[in-house]
């Protein structure tokens, strides 16, 4: 298994009444990184490159990742019953987010890194709260394709069918069948690391292992993606971005199934109201891209930090 080189620090943090999980590497003292996972991960899926980054930096930073709610060890609202929770909604995650900061940095901007969803989070928060982000990474978050208006009805209609037949995640033997499963979504994981992320990705549960995330994240959200006002958004941000992409990147043909074939060099194009946008792409490495070129990765975010010490 995967042995790290710098062990995090566990602990829970109340964010607007949920327990949330918070993983945490680094001397309190140092210049505070920030990093948000993707759907369906946790914070412990950084772990690789935060070893990478202290290695790198001789332990320049302090970094600290989150267990979004519903995900890992942070409460799941939707299967704990919360009182009229059903759903997992978007804007959500900008006010953990900034709970989150309040907390952690209430009066000292941070670099902020996010995969995925994360990314797409982290895009949205920086240009929401300018004040509050010294610099901006945002790993493999693209955005979605614009949802035509015409589609809201059907939306909708299954948003509210699916409410009514709650989804389920299968259930594993052993830990080696997680790491196998996480395999399959990426054949470049190695063993070990695949070993150790399936420790923090599932838990015992009588003879099985259970997945660390609440299956009602399976519900679709019915409401669309609005590029025009991410867009806005984004074109407030003030910190310098990053944008990170993986050569072998499998967006593409996720992008593709919600609608028309993505040409990455047209979709960036999306990305010309950020300010100071710069994008680097990263090879031999897929939408995982932190798992894949770990040290490439740090690389590229200690260069970035450094622009705004």
């Amino acid at each position: 298994m995967y042995k790290p080189q710098y062990q995090p620090e566990s602990r829970f943090l109340d964010l607007r009444g949920l327990k949330s999980h918070v993983l945490s590497w680094g001397e309190p003292s140092k210049p505070l990184v920030v990093m948000v996972h993707g759907w369906m991960d946790m914070a412990a899926s950084f772990q690789f490159v935060v070893d990478a980054l202290l290695a790198q930096t001789a332990g320049a930073y302090r970094v600290v990742a989150l267990d979004w709610r519903g995900f890992g060890q942070s409460d799941w609202p939707v299967a704990q019953g919360c009182p009229g929770v059903r759903s997992y909604w978007f804007p959500d995650y900008l006010a953990d987010l900034d709970a989150l900061l309040d907390q952690l940095s209430p009066d000292r901007p941070v670099h902020l890194v996010g995969h995925s969803m994360g990314g797409n989070i982290a895009m949205l928060y920086a240009g929401v709260r300018p004040e509050r982000i010294k610099t901006l990474v945002n790993l493999e978050g693209f955005g979605m394709l614009d949802s035509p208006a015409e589609k809201a009805p059907n939306r909708y209609a299954k948003w509210l069918d699916e409410l009514k037949t709650p989804h389920q995640l299968r259930n594993y033997p052993d830990l080696n069948a997680v790491a196998a499963r996480l395999q399959k979504t990426n054949a470049r994981l190695s063993n070990d690391k695949a070993l150790f992320l399936a420790q923090y990705w599932a838990k015992p549960v009588g003879d099985a292992y259970q997945l660390l995330g609440d299956p009602a994240h399976k519900i679709m959200n019915p409401i669309g993606y609005r590029l025009a006002e991410a867009q806005a958004s984004w074109a407030a941000i003030q910190a310098p971005v990053l944008h990170v992409e993986a050569a072998q990147t499998e967006a593409g043909l996720w992008l593709s199934k919600a609608g028309e074939p993505v040409d990455f060099n047209a979709f960036r194009k999306r990305f010309d109201c950020v300010k100071n946008w710069q994008c680097s792409i990263v090879q031999e490495a897929g939408h995982m891209l932190h798992h894949d070129q770990p040290v490439e990765v740090a690389r590229l975010l200690s260069a970035h930090f450094e622009r705004r010490l």
